[in-house]
């Protein structure tokens, strides 16, 4: 089918065809406690070292005899479970063993090997120089490392407010280009802020005949879902406040109402997305999980090993993923944290080859020295 045509930013760019893929990563900054959410059902080891925070098996959403959902998760995706558009991949993560969140999401966003450092671009950048007919957008305040480069990509901030730099502001900052070489940037950076601010308050408007929801996550992830859905097919959105080292909550408290609004975000990112939701892949990742055990403020610390979720109307889901061990004292890594059996750099490189038609080149420029792994998830 063939793409249509729309003026964006004072450029003609191709809307993305109806069969065209998409894919959207879901920063989950602070760094979430995945076995509080994706619970080791069958480990006694898991019970024990969660005095207060761990989840009863019989409260959890059964995934298979070793692992189970939060509650708060079965709602918004035990559809997407029971359809196998859902698949987790237990042990993930990256080979940075600082601990530390700025360095360790610096790192995942660059893309490269441990040891290299940083880069002259984020691996998303990379992703779309590749990706055929790219569209790239980040819905943040600011540009994320992941889309740092030569490529100019758009971000935008899609919190119910107004925009963030308008009427005098704005004149007063392109005056101040006027007569430089970046002035064209700025100046189609400041046009595609206005498109897109009207195309998705007119289609929230239809929506909700006027109203505003007042569930934050759900809300974006609507917008996020009408973008992706009619104008960008590359996508990166980062959600803030994982970082649980007190009161983190079990069945019931803060992680909890967190993890339940992403789950209904997703489940409206998906909605919005209709039929194009077959050709959309979503990946949920973190920067390390945390600690196995509590710790002695009821939260937990920063760890390693995390889970990351794969999701879309093509993923072959409804499974764990990848490789696995049980889970016991001495599985763990430094006798603290999960392990990483599965790297970051190769899962996504495995979507890529399988999914988007990468070539092994192709895979090498996005993440080097990282073989995709094909874990049959697309």
């Amino acid at each position: 089918m063939a793409a249509s045509l729309s003026v964006l930013g004072g450029q003609l760019y191709a809307l993305a065809a109806q069969s065209a893929p998409r894919m959207l990563i879901v920063f989950l900054r602070g760094a979430y406690d995945a076995a509080n959410v994706v619970i080791p059902v069958s480990s006694s080891f898991y019970y024990e070292s969660r005095p207060t925070l761990a989840v009863p098996k019989e409260r959890t959403m059964a995934l298979d005899d070793d692992w189970g959902l939060h509650p708060s998760l079965k709602e918004p995706l035990e559809l997407f479970w029971n359809d196998k558009r859902i698949a987790f991949v237990p042990f993930c993560g990256t080979d940075n063993l600082s601990r530390s969140h700025f360095e360790t999401q610096d790192r995942i966003e660059y893309g490269l090997a441990h040891d290299v450092g940083s880069g002259p671009s984020g691996f998303m950048q990379r992703i779309a120089s590749v990706m055929s007919g790219s569209k790239p957008i980040a819905f943040s305040d600011r540009l994320p490392i992941a889309f740092s480069g030569s490529i100019n990509v758009p971000n935008f901030t899609l919190s119910p407010r107004k925009l963030a730099v308008s009427g005098r502001t704005r004149d007063v900052i392109q005056s101040m280009y006027e007569h430089d070489d970046l002035a064209p940037v700025v100046a189609q950076g400041f046009s595609v802020q206005q498109d897109v601010y009207k195309a998705i308050n007119t289609e929230m408007r239809g929506a909700n005949r006027g109203a505003v929801s007042t569930k934050g996550f759900e809300l974006l992830a609507t917008r996020v879902g009408y973008l992706m859905r009619e104008r960008f097919n590359l996508g990166f959105v980062d959600i803030g406040g994982w970082d649980t080292h007190v009161n983190q909550g079990g069945v019931e408290g803060y992680l909890p109402k967190q993890v339940g609004s992403l789950g209904r975000g997703l489940a409206a990112l998906a909605k919005t997305m209709g039929p194009e939701w077959a050709n959309t892949v979503v990946i949920v990742v973190s920067e390390f999980g945390r600690t196995f055990r509590e710790n002695g403020n009821r939260g937990t610390d920063h760890g390693h090993g995390s889970i990351y979720w794969v999701l879309g109307g093509s993923v072959h889901g409804g499974r764990m993923a990848g490789p696995q061990v049980e889970v016991k004292r001495d599985t763990l890594f430094q006798d603290r944290d999960w392990p990483v059996l599965t790297n970051y750099r190769s899962l996504i490189g495995g979507i890529l080859q399988k999914g988007y038609g990468f070539t092994p080149a192709q895979i090498q420029l996005v993440f080097p020295s990282a073989p995709p792994a094909d874990l049959n998830l697309v």
